[in-house]
C-alpha cells in the first residue's frame, strides 16, 4: 500500500475533509480582512472566534 493511500480518510469521498478545511481557512481569512468574527460548533456549543483569536461562546447560559 502506497503512503498516499495510508493517510487518505476512510471516506468514499476523501476530499471533502480538505474542501471543508480550506473553506474554514478562507473564513478565517475573510473575517480578519473584514474585523468580523466567524462562527463554528466546539465541544457541542456554537461559538465565536475573533480575528484577534479570542473565542466566546455564541450564547451566554441565560440566552436562548
Amino acid at each position: 500500500m502506497s503512503e498516499t493511500q495510508k493517510n487518505m480518510s476512510k471516506r468514499k469521498f476523501g476530499w471533502v475533509d480538505k474542501w471543508a478545511k480550506m473553506t474554514g481557512e478562507r473564513a478565517r481569512i475573510d473575517a480578519k480582512a473584514n474585523n468580523t468574527y466567524i462562527v463554528y460548533e466546539k465541544d457541542g456549543k456554537l461559538v465565536k472566534e475573533f480575528p484577534n483569536g479570542n473565542i466566546e461562546p455564541l450564547y451566554n447560559d441565560g440566552d436562548s
